[in-house]
């Protein structure tokens, strides 16, 4: 009878059977490799490994980017124009190509919605300018704090309404000029005669002298929806389109 070298002498402590040849099963297996639980005997456990992370879940909300477009696309096409913000002088071409474009379509009336406006002194003023010269009547419906010149679009408006939350404040705008005394005292004059063009629009709306509406801006007057209506500013309180 031959006899293998494998069965004659058995591995020695600490070094693993020889690869290809199975462990005997009535040999535990040597000293200094545990067995994994559930696993057969002779073969050794794997260092434990941490389980990977639980992660929570995720909401991925779609872009709502493209919604506020959509939204003024439909209000355009019911002629219903939005002023909001601060009115510079690039809002307000902006503003100005709607009008244009909505009084060139059809000989219908334009809703003009003025929400928490306020506004440079030359941008109110172009503005009021291409609503003089529009050939549709253009309604006015003011919500929010209105001040400042953003006041003279709501005046060059044909019909001045407001909502009750609306609050007008008449105040002088804010400027700041740099250059030389030449060029500011130029500046000044050419200021000057703005707000000149501001107050007597106001005055010729609300029947107030332009000196009156001069001291009102000075002291920063405050007037709620029923004062304005008192005043002559607006003319009602606005309804749903």
């Amino acid at each position: 009878m031959i006899l293998s070298v494998v069965d004659s002498f058995p591995p020695q402590p600490g070094i693993p059977p020889w690869p290809g040849v199975p462990s005997r099963p009535d040999r535990p297996p040597p000293p200094g490799v545990p067995s994994r639980p559930g696993l057969p005997p002779g073969v050794p456990s794997r260092p434990d490994v941490a389980p990977p992370p639980v992660l929570a879940p995720v909401r991925v909300w779609p872009d709502p980017s493209p919604w506020p477009g959509r939204v003024y696309e439909r209000l355009f096409e019911r002629r219903i124009v939005l002023a909001h913000g601060e009115l510079d002088d690039e809002a307000a071409t902006s503003l100005c190509a709607q009008l244009l474009t909505l009084d060139a379509e059809r000989n219908e009336p334009i809703r003009l919605e003025i929400t928490g406006l306020s506004a440079e002194l030359g941008a109110a003023l172009t503005v009021m300018g291409v609503l003089d010269v529009l050939r549709v009547p253009v309604r006015a419906c003011a919500g929010g704090q209105i001040g400042g010149p953003a006041l003279g679009v709501l005046a060059a408006a044909t019909v001045r309404h407001a909502y009750p939350n609306a609050v007008f404040q008449l105040s002088e705008p804010q400027l700041g000029f740099e250059g030389s005394a030449t060029s500011l005292n130029s500046r000044e004059e050419q200021v000057r005669g703005m707000m000149d063009a501001l107050y007597l629009r106001l005055a010729d709306v609300t029947g107030h002298e332009a000196d009156e509406i001069r001291a009102d801006a000075r002291r920063g007057r405050y007037l709620t929806v029923d004062e304005a209506i008192g005043y002559g500013l607006i003319q009602g309180l606005a309804a749903a389109p």
